[in-house]
This record gives C-alpha cells, sequence and structure tokens, in this order.
C-alpha cells in the first residue's frame, strides 16, 4: 500500500475523499471504455465509464451508512449485487449470429470486471483500481494480438462456406479431403426464404504445410461457391 494515500482510506467520507474516489472511477472506466470504442464494441466509452462509477458510488453509499448514518449494516451487500447484477448489463452485449458465432464475450467480461474496479475505487483501493485497469488494457490490447496468432497458426479449422447448389457440396468436400485436410464434422444448414444459397459449416484439421487462407482459397475457387469465411 503506497502510506501518501492513507489520508484518503479514512473513515471520514468528506468531499476530498469522495470526489477522489469517484474521479478515479471515471478516469479507469474511461480508459477501459476507449479501448472498447475504438474497436466499434457494444459498450463502449460512456458505458464503461457509467458502470465503473455506479459500482464506485454503490461502495461509497454502503461506507456512508455505516460510518455517518451509524445504521448496522453488512458493508459488502450492496457490492455483491453489484457483482451479481452486471451479468445482465454484459449479456446484453453477446450476441449468436446466423454462422452461429458467439461475439461479444470479451466486452461482457471487461463490464464485470470494470464493475469490480469500480467497487475498489469506492472502497479507496487506489492501487487495485489502477493496476486491474493496466492489467484489463493489457489483456485487450496485447493478448489479443498473442489470441490472434495463436488462433491463426492453429490446425484445428472451422470454415463456413456458402454455395448455390446442393451438387456442389461433394465438390467442396472432395477438394478439401484432396487438399490433405482431414473433415472432423460437417454441418449443412438449410436455406431460408431471405437467402436461397446452401450454407455448410466444416471442422478439420490441417496438414501442417497448409495454411487457413491456403484452404481458404482453394475452397473459394470452386464453381458455385459464394462465400468462405473462417469462424
Amino acid at each position: 500500500m503506497l502510506e501518501c494515500l492513507n489520508f484518503l482510506r479514512g473513515d471520514n467520507l468528506d468531499l476530498l475523499t469522495v470526489t477522489v474516489r469517484l474521479v478515479l472511477a471515471v478516469v479507469c472506466g474511461g480508459i477501459i471504455g476507449i479501448e472498447r470504442e475504438r474497436k466499434r464494441r457494444p459498450a463502449g466509452f460512456r458505458t464503461h465509464i457509467l458502470i465503473c462509477l455506479g459500482a464506485a458510488l454503490t461502495t461509497l453509499t454502503s461506507q456512508y451508512i455505516v460510518l455517518e448514518l451509524k445504521l448496522f449494516t453488512d458493508l459488502a451487500r450492496l457490492g455483491a449485487q453489484v457483482i451479481a447484477g452486471i451479468g445482465f448489463i454484459g449479456a446484453g452485449t453477446i450476441i449468436v449470429t446466423k454462422r452461429r458465432q458467439v461475439k461479444g464475450l470479451t466486452t461482457a467480461a471487461g463490464l464485470w470486471t470494470t464493475a469490480i474496479v469500480g467497487l475498489c475505487c469506492g472502497a479507496g483501493f487506489y492501487e487495485g483500481s489502477i493496476y486491474a485497469t493496466l492489467i484489463i488494457l493489457l489483456a485487450e490490447l496485447v493478448f489479443a494480438r498473442l489470441e490472434y496468432f495463436i488462433v491463426s497458426n492453429a490446425k484445428s479449422f472451422n470454415l463456413f462456406v456458402e454455395y448455390s447448389e446442393s451438387s456442389k457440396l461433394a465438390n467442396i468436400v472432395d477438394t478439401i479431403k484432396k487438399s490433405g485436410a482431414y473433415i472432423l464434422d460437417m454441418e449443412v444448414t438449410k436455406s431460408t426464404a431471405e437467402n436461397k444459397n446452401l450454407c455448410a459449416t466444416f471442422s478439420m484439421k490441417l496438414p501442417r504445410k497448409l495454411s487457413h487462407d491456403g484452404i481458404m482459397t482453394l475452397v473459394a475457387k470452386i464453381e458455385g461457391v459464394v462465400s468462405v469465411e473462417e469462424l
């Protein structure tokens, strides 16, 4: 702990202490939110600020009830409700695309963690809130590149193919097998009223010599294939 900040951790919730904690919540939430905003995620700059600020204010309210109003209550009760309740907001950022891809999990996890950072700010745990903010940024910026590198070089591969006629499916399967890839699973989706094309999702294992882009290029060249996408 930094002893120089001990005067802001006292039992008295004076104006300076409250201001510092709320401002720190705004700064930490804003820093995390900027990164999400740059990537055009559903929950961005203002959402992260409001969640972090609300969580900090919740902790301050708990302390105010005990320290100023002298009422007997559990200091952690309101904070526990924040941790549980933030799940409703996080669930709103998670979507399942028509290709059955789940998107928004990182944003939802970031919102939950941002709420806890706000609780730290409200409790006066300044070091924890600042360190957590830096680690969150590290996970969302640096670790994201590491994750992309691992996924792009993985030999387990999921491929979504959209094609015009059912007769083209055999050509697609033959092309994949001739490339040396091993098909683990295949799921064919029926056409809909909006989209007359057929869709197939392939789970496969690639040989060492074949890259993700390589197999996608081979399949895309097949006559009747409308689109190819990695899942």
